[in-house]
Protein backbone atom coordinates (compact mmCIF):
# COMPACT_ATOMS: atom_id res chain seq x y z
CA UNK A 1 0.00 0.00 0.00
CA UNK A 2 0.81 3.14 -0.66
CA UNK A 3 0.00 5.88 1.47
CA UNK A 4 2.14 9.02 0.30
CA UNK A 5 0.37 11.32 -2.08
CA UNK A 6 0.99 11.20 -5.42
CA UNK A 7 2.86 14.38 -5.83
CA UNK A 8 3.25 15.88 -9.28
CA UNK A 9 6.79 15.64 -10.86
CA UNK A 10 7.74 18.89 -11.86
CA UNK A 11 9.26 18.99 -15.52
CA UNK A 12 12.61 20.69 -15.78
CA UNK A 13 12.52 23.65 -17.79
CA UNK A 14 15.32 25.33 -20.63
CA UNK A 15 16.09 29.20 -19.55
CA UNK A 16 16.84 30.81 -22.66
CA UNK A 17 17.62 34.40 -21.75
CA UNK A 18 21.46 33.62 -20.05
CA UNK A 19 21.95 31.69 -23.72
CA UNK A 20 20.82 34.32 -25.80
CA UNK A 21 22.84 36.53 -23.43
CA UNK A 22 26.58 34.54 -24.14
CA UNK A 23 25.56 34.11 -27.96
CA UNK A 24 25.47 38.39 -27.99
CA UNK A 25 28.14 38.55 -26.31
CA UNK A 26 30.10 36.02 -28.29
CA UNK A 27 28.68 37.89 -31.65
CA UNK A 28 30.02 41.05 -30.15
CA UNK A 29 33.63 39.84 -30.00
CA UNK A 30 33.94 38.46 -33.27
CA UNK A 31 32.51 41.62 -34.65
CA UNK A 32 35.26 43.56 -32.83
CA UNK A 33 38.20 41.21 -33.68
CA UNK A 34 37.20 40.11 -37.04
CA UNK A 35 39.06 42.54 -39.85
CA UNK A 36 37.60 42.17 -43.14
CA UNK A 37 40.03 42.14 -46.24
CA UNK A 38 38.76 42.80 -49.74
CA UNK A 39 40.03 41.59 -52.68
CA UNK A 40 39.58 44.67 -54.71
CA UNK A 41 42.61 46.23 -53.06
CA UNK A 42 45.31 44.19 -55.51
CA UNK A 43 47.15 47.53 -56.53
CA UNK A 44 47.31 47.20 -60.57
CA UNK A 45 49.08 50.02 -62.44
CA UNK A 46 47.84 49.97 -65.87
CA UNK A 47 50.03 51.91 -69.16
CA UNK A 48 49.18 55.02 -70.08
CA UNK A 49 49.30 56.59 -73.25
CA UNK A 50 49.32 60.04 -74.37
CA UNK A 51 50.07 60.43 -78.09
CA UNK A 52 46.83 60.86 -80.14
CA UNK A 53 45.86 57.98 -82.48
CA UNK A 54 47.18 58.69 -86.00
CA UNK A 55 44.35 59.15 -88.87
CA UNK A 56 44.81 56.30 -90.67
CA UNK A 57 43.99 53.99 -87.23
CA UNK A 58 40.76 53.53 -88.84
CA UNK A 59 39.94 50.64 -91.29
CA UNK A 60 38.99 51.20 -94.62
CA UNK A 61 35.49 50.25 -95.07
CA UNK A 62 33.13 48.87 -97.87
CA UNK A 63 29.47 50.24 -97.29
CA UNK A 64 27.40 47.35 -98.75
CA UNK A 65 23.85 49.00 -99.04
CA UNK A 66 20.55 46.60 -99.91
CA UNK A 67 17.53 48.32 -101.19
CA UNK A 68 14.03 46.69 -100.56
CA UNK A 69 13.85 45.20 -103.80
CA UNK A 70 16.78 42.96 -103.35
CA UNK A 71 19.44 45.54 -105.43
CA UNK A 72 23.04 45.58 -103.82
CA UNK A 73 25.09 48.57 -104.23
CA UNK A 74 29.00 48.67 -103.05
CA UNK A 75 30.37 52.29 -102.39
CA UNK A 76 27.44 53.80 -103.17
CA UNK A 77 27.73 51.76 -107.16
CA UNK A 78 24.77 49.53 -108.36
CA UNK A 79 26.14 46.06 -108.70
CA UNK A 80 24.74 42.65 -109.65
CA UNK A 81 25.99 39.03 -109.12
CA UNK A 82 24.63 35.61 -110.15
CA UNK A 83 26.10 33.49 -106.90
CA UNK A 84 27.63 34.85 -103.68
CA UNK A 85 31.33 33.91 -104.84
CA UNK A 86 31.07 36.57 -107.83
CA UNK A 87 29.73 38.73 -105.36
CA UNK A 88 32.50 38.27 -102.75
CA UNK A 89 35.28 38.72 -106.01
CA UNK A 90 33.09 42.58 -106.34
CA UNK A 91 34.12 42.91 -102.46
CA UNK A 92 37.94 42.03 -103.10
CA UNK A 93 37.70 44.75 -106.12
CA UNK A 94 36.40 47.27 -103.66
CA UNK A 95 38.67 46.63 -100.95
CA UNK A 96 41.50 46.95 -103.62
CA UNK A 97 45.14 46.35 -101.31
CA UNK A 98 43.43 46.74 -97.89
CA UNK A 99 43.82 43.06 -96.36
CA UNK A 100 40.93 43.13 -94.14
CA UNK A 101 38.45 46.42 -94.27
CA UNK A 102 35.28 46.80 -92.08
CA UNK A 103 31.88 45.65 -93.73
CA UNK A 104 29.13 47.83 -93.31
CA UNK A 105 25.88 46.30 -94.25
CA UNK A 106 23.18 49.17 -94.70
CA UNK A 107 20.25 47.28 -95.38
CA UNK A 108 16.47 48.69 -95.94
CA UNK A 109 14.09 47.66 -93.17
CA UNK A 110 12.07 45.91 -95.85
CA UNK A 111 14.81 44.21 -97.35
CA UNK A 112 14.60 40.08 -97.12
CA UNK A 113 16.86 38.77 -94.56
CA UNK A 114 18.12 36.08 -97.42
CA UNK A 115 19.75 39.23 -99.38
CA UNK A 116 21.55 40.27 -95.70
CA UNK A 117 22.95 36.56 -95.36
CA UNK A 118 23.85 37.08 -98.80
CA UNK A 119 26.23 40.11 -98.01
CA UNK A 120 27.53 38.06 -95.03
CA UNK A 121 28.30 35.18 -96.81
CA UNK A 122 30.13 37.09 -99.71
CA UNK A 123 32.25 38.57 -96.73
CA UNK A 124 33.01 35.35 -95.63
CA UNK A 125 33.93 33.83 -98.40
CA UNK A 126 36.44 37.08 -99.20
CA UNK A 127 38.00 36.54 -95.60
CA UNK A 128 36.67 39.52 -94.18
CA UNK A 129 36.00 39.04 -90.56
CA UNK A 130 34.89 42.63 -89.77
CA UNK A 131 31.39 43.23 -90.40
CA UNK A 132 28.88 45.92 -88.77
CA UNK A 133 25.15 47.21 -89.38
CA UNK A 134 24.82 50.60 -90.01
CA UNK A 135 21.48 51.81 -88.23
CA UNK A 136 19.42 55.37 -87.59
CA UNK A 137 17.70 56.27 -84.54
CA UNK A 138 14.33 57.23 -84.78
CA UNK A 139 13.07 60.72 -84.58
CA UNK A 140 10.01 61.82 -83.57
CA UNK A 141 9.06 59.41 -80.93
Amino acid sequence: MNFRKRQRREEPEINFVPLIDVMLVILIFVMATTTYSKFAELKINLPTANAEKPADSQPQSINVAVAANGQYSINNQLTGFTTVDDFALQLRKAAGGNADPMVVIDADAQSTHQSVVNVMEAARLAGYGKLTFATQSQTGK
